[in-house]
């Protein structure tokens, strides 16, 4: 059955009792308009494309019907002519070669006398005009914005906005009709202007010198909207075109922006739309909210932006959820800018934690870590402490790294900062990070006054609940370390000293061996603890056989890293005073702040904002890996700043000047420890000291490592057989990497670079910087001679450990002087042959 019209097709298709019939139902009906379409039927045209484009949206093929289209757009009749365009805009779109065929009516129509078909064109041209059309047509486009009529400048200005969309070179062409548009009267062609003068700016930053000018006008605009009366053709829940009022402002903020003439200019009206705009509606809101994010950009005075963040914290006090959120998300944005105007704001920010919505406890949360300073620390930190009690387990992770980070930044005192992060192990133990946990054990080691008081407290916790993971490795670390001085104090239960056994002790720290919660880490620690507690002299011989008993149970423990561990320390025993050496506190490590590279929240902890560390390569930061010349930088944001010279008042390196080295390097405690075995290494002499790069990666090395490989004299010159890999050749500079690997230690490969100009001028001055992955470690020695002489190589050695199988990737920063001019380059080499860190 064939459907002559559009609604005769519709009830068949409505009339359909399953999918199936009406797929049929479709297809019948779209091949009978192909076969209309073939006959040339003029008359049944209009119809049959009513009806494809009916069957377009249910979402069947319609494409045969382009054409057909374009055959109705050429025709006089307006009702042929809008069917046809709408059409176009719904079976074409800018990058089908159709396209081309609509642009020649698309200029006839532009220049036609009736404004409606004019209209008709302009509409097609705003929504599938390609580069190459708004190329063509931008000359009538331009002429179409001084039309007379209203209706038509409206939509040329949209026209407008696509062209410089699709082709920014073009913006110049339309400046002066758009101030012209600045100065209209009728509120839809002015919001088009507006629309299109906002583009402009954003588009070109010269734009923003030829606008500024109109900023006076565009503040008579925004006071005739806010003062006018009633006007119930633009009135929306009684405020004057709301609309328009946001575009102006949303343009003022751009135009305002590091203008101190122009914001001085909008401050009056600013301060007027924020004090009489009515925000018992939405719709003041967002005009309340769209002020202050004005305000806030441009150069306005301290008194319109500590008003404007109050209108934030109004807007907290709000019912609508969604006001709240932009409240939050927002005052998230300015707190660095003003913090003491959001502090105010502090009580009802916290308030917020306790919201249903989780997007809103969220933004408070991030909001709150960045209020966080010296006077309301304790305050802050106490309502955080409360809030992770009854947390949702995907903010804890958040908040105990947060929480920690801000005690360790503006603790008052040492004991507060102890206490606080035991509260924090006790209510979220299973929460923690591995960098929380190391940096509450350095703080114990180095508070000696606090540790007796700490041992007691991890006692007490740990009998209350042993299922906090973290906090059981804390405990078991401080009692076996200081777990002697228990005996001595007792521990202080209610305020009152209760004395306890080293058979109490040891009790307690077996069942957490038992425990349901139990894992390896946990075993492994214990098995330490125990060990060391053993060595002490408050414990007694039958005690000492019961640890020495539980070693001998896991020396078959089918855990490798537990069997191993139960082995040495057994062994261990026989060892008799030296044992105790071994076995003796701990040294404290050394103190530095806690780096993490990557937290679960965005905001970082604090009222000053910093930016976070990130690895050279894109990965999280590993703190020991940077090396600049042979020098270790301790500092990951150092080296950053060192690479990619983001911080000017850092000094840099000076370029070849090698660090000094004493005749005798310093005892590492890997070195100590092997002295109590009688297997310290002979000093070395000044030559083979150990630089600092290599220092301090000694105790992360593989393999133990005192001594920095010798600067290879010329006899130690790697093998012809060995491969060199250019790596940069620029500037009369080459620098080629020398790799060279041993099958007796995977993952560790011996660079050596080279260094030699092409040209007759000499190289002075150069430095050479190199990074790796955060999977990977580097070390380097210093450079032969910062100064490469025409004919001569200089050399630099450095070392990659990697793990077995992965490839080795550098990122190096080259710079030096020739012929008086300075050079500096930065290049990703990953050209190693795969395979040269052995088999994964």
């Amino acid at each position: 059955m064939v459907y002559h019209n559009l609604k005769a097709l519709i009830k068949g298709i409505r009339a359909c009792k399953t999918v199936a019939d009406e797929r049929a139902l479709i297809q019948q009906e779209s091949a009978a308009i192909r076969a209309s379409f073939r006959e040339e039927d003029v008359y049944a045209r209009h119809n049959n494309i009513a009806k494809l484009l009916y069957i377009h949206m249910l979402g069947s093929p319609a494409h045969f019907g382009q054409i057909e289209c374009l055959k109705l757009v050429a025709s006089p009749r307006f009702t042929d002519k809008r069917l046809g365009y709408l059409g176009i805009m719904l079976l074409l779109d800018e990058n089908q070669e159709v396209l081309t065929l609509v642009t020649n009516s698309l200029k006839n129509d532009m220049n036609h006398s009736n404004m409606y078909v004019v209209g008709l064109g302009l509409c097609t041209f705003a929504n599938i005009a390609s580069e190459e059309m708004s190329r063509d047509l931008a000359n009538e486009i331009e002429k179409l914005l001084g039309s007379s009529n209203t209706y038509i400048r409206k939509k040329a200005a949209l026209c407008a906005l696509r062209v410089i969309k699709k082709v920014p070179d073009l913006t110049d062409h339309f400046i002066s009709k758009a101030k012209n548009l600045l100065t209209d009267r009728n509120h839809g062609v002015l919001l088009a202007a507006i629309t299109l003068t906002t583009e402009m700016c954003q588009i070109d930053e010269n734009c923003l010198n030829e606008f500024r000018n109109a900023v006076p006008l565009l503040v008579r605009n925004l006071k005739a909207l806010v003062t006018t009366g009633y006007s119930p053709e633009h009135d929306v829940s009684g405020i004057t075109d709301p609309f328009l009022q946001v575009k102006v402002l949303r343009l003022l903020r751009l135009l305002g922006k590091g203008d101190v003439r122009a914001s001085e200019t909008m401050n009056d009206i600013l301060a007027q739309v924020a004090t009489n705009t009515d925000s018992t509606k939405n719709v003041g809101n967002s005009i309340l909210y769209e002020t202050v994010l004005t305000v806030l950009e441009i150069e306005a005075d301290s008194g319109l932006r500590v008003m404007a963040i109050n209108i934030l914290g109004k807007f907290l006090g709000n019912k609508d959820n969604n006001i709240r959120y932009v409240a939050l998300n927002t005052l998230n944005k300015v707190v660095g800018m003003d913090t003491n105007a959001v502090q105010r704001h502090r009580n009802i920010i916290l308030d917020c934690l306790r919201d249903g919505d989780i997007s809103i406890r969220r933004r408070a949360l991030e909001l709150s870590y960045a209020l966080i300073n010296e006077q309301n620390v304790r305050i802050l930190i106490r309502e955080l402490l409360a809030f992770l009690e009854v947390a949702d387990d995907e903010f804890k992770l958040g908040m105990t790294t947060q929480i920690s980070l801000a005690a360790e930044r503006f603790a008052p005192n040492k004991r507060w900062h102890i206490d606080t992060v035991l509260r924090v192990l006790k209510l979220a133990g299973n929460f923690v990070r591995e960098e929380i946990l190391s940096a509450f054990i350095r703080l114990v080691a180095h508070t000696p006054e606090l540790q007796a008081y700490t041992s007691s407290k991890l006692y007490t916790a740990l009998q209350d609940d042993i299922s906090q993971e973290s906090l059981t490795l804390a405990a078991l670390w401080v009692i076996g370390e200081y777990g002697d001085v228990l005996f001595d104090g007792g521990v202080v239960d209610d305020d009152q000293p209760k004395h306890i056994t080293d058979k109490d002790l040891l009790d307690l720290l077996l069942t957490t061996l038992d425990s349901p919660y139990a894992n390896s880490l946990t075993r492994q620690f214990l098995m330490t603890s125990i060990t060391k507690l053993a060595s002490r002299l408050t414990t007694s011989s039958p005690q000492q056989q019961r640890i020495a008993e539980v070693l001998a149970k896991y020396t078959t423990s089918p855990e490798l890293e537990l069997q191993q561990r139960a082995v040495e320390f057994a062994s261990l025993f026989t060892l008799g005073d030296l044992r105790s050496g071994v076995l003796e506190r701990m040294p404290p490590p050394e103190l530095k702040a806690t780096v993490m590279g990557v937290v679960s929240e965005n905001k970082p902890v604090g009222s000053t904002q910093a930016g976070k560390d990130a690895d050279l390569l894109g990965d999280e930061v590993v703190p020991p890996t940077p090396v600049v010349n042979g020098q270790a930088t301790h500092n990951n944001q150092d080296l950053l700043a060192e690479i990619f010279g983001s911080s000017p008042a850092a000094p840099s390196p000076t370029p070849g000047r090698t660090p000094s080295i004493s005749p005798q390097p310093q005892k590492s405690s890997v070195q100590d420890i092997l002295g109590l075995f009688d297997s310290s290494p002979s000093p070395a002499s000044p030559a083979s000291a150990p630089s600092p790069a290599i220092s301090a990666f000694a105790t992360f090395s593989p393999q133990p490592q005192t001594q920095a490989p010798p600067r290879p004299s010329p006899q130690q010159q790697p093998a012809p057989r060995l491969t060199a890999y250019t790596a940069y050749d620029k500037h009369e500079l080459k620098i080629t990497l020398t790799p060279q690997t041993s099958a007796a230690r995977p993952g560790v490969v011996n660079i050596m670079a080279r260094f030699q100009v092409s040209g007759s001028n000499t190289a002075t001055g150069l430095n050479f910087q190199a990074a790796v992955p955060k999977s990977q470690q580097l070390q380097m020695l210093p450079m032969s001679n910062p100064d490469v002489q025409p004919g001569a190589t200089e050399t630099q050695q450095m070392r990659v450990i990697a793990p077995p199988g992965s490839s080795v990737r550098l990122r190096l920063r080259v710079s030096y002087t020739l012929a008086g001019q300075a050079v500096q380059d930065q290049i990703d080499f990953s050209g190693f042959p795969p395979g040269l860190t052995g088999s994964g």
